[in-house]
């Protein structure tokens, strides 16, 4: 059965680290529709049991960084779906760093390296309120064969012709007209 956590275990640490998917949850303070999406890719890092970072690429909108602009709250979800069952959720408080800012790069060198800084949208950092596992009995049995290289390819042809920024501009003028992009 379900049980609640204060902050990850070491154990849930490597649970996470292990998960090719997870899904973010956001919603308006308001009325307003809740959003739903999974991430993939190693965009995921545990800072520490209370702390995680996301680095976020652009796409079809963004609206998970808007809804943050207004409300702080986010959830985090991953499942197994291997033998082993096991849903496990992350609630806590985000914020967005800004592309470009210090904050920006000291997160990129210390923990997503291996990405080049300028092909991600911002980065979430998300202060853990709370951790809850459930069951996960309903879970179907899948088996990982790769990543999509879809985005990321999409993502380097719009970097290498120096357009990238001019697409968040472009598709997301209400986080832009907050924060502009500045190089």
């Amino acid at each position: 059965m379900g049980k609640q956590f204060r902050e990850l275990t070491e154990e849930q640490i490597h649970f996470i680290q292990n998960q090719h998917i997870f899904f973010i949850t956001t919603a308006p303070s308001g009325d307003g529709r809740i959003n739903l999406s999974p991430k993939g890719y190693d965009s995921l890092k545990v800072v520490n049991n209370h702390t995680l970072s996301y680095v976020d690429f652009a796409g079809s909108g963004n609206e998970t960084a808007n809804h943050l602009l207004d409300n702080p709250r986010i959830t985090f979800m991953w499942c197994s779906f291997e033998q082993k069952p096991l849903i496990l959720r992350a609630y806590g408080y985000g914020k967005v760093i800004k592309k470009y800012t210090d904050e920006y790069f000291t997160l990129m060198e210390d923990y997503y390296a291996h990405i080049p800084s300028e092909s991600a949208r911002q980065i979430f950092v998300v202060d853990i309120e709370s951790v809850q596992t459930s069951c996960g009995f309903a879970i179907p049995l899948m088996e990982y064969v790769d990543d999509r290289e879809t985005l990321s390819a999409w993502t380097k042809n719009k970097t290498s012709q120096g357009k990238l920024d001019e697409y968040i501009k472009k598709h997301e003028p209400r986080l832009d007209e907050k924060y502009p992009l500045n190089k």
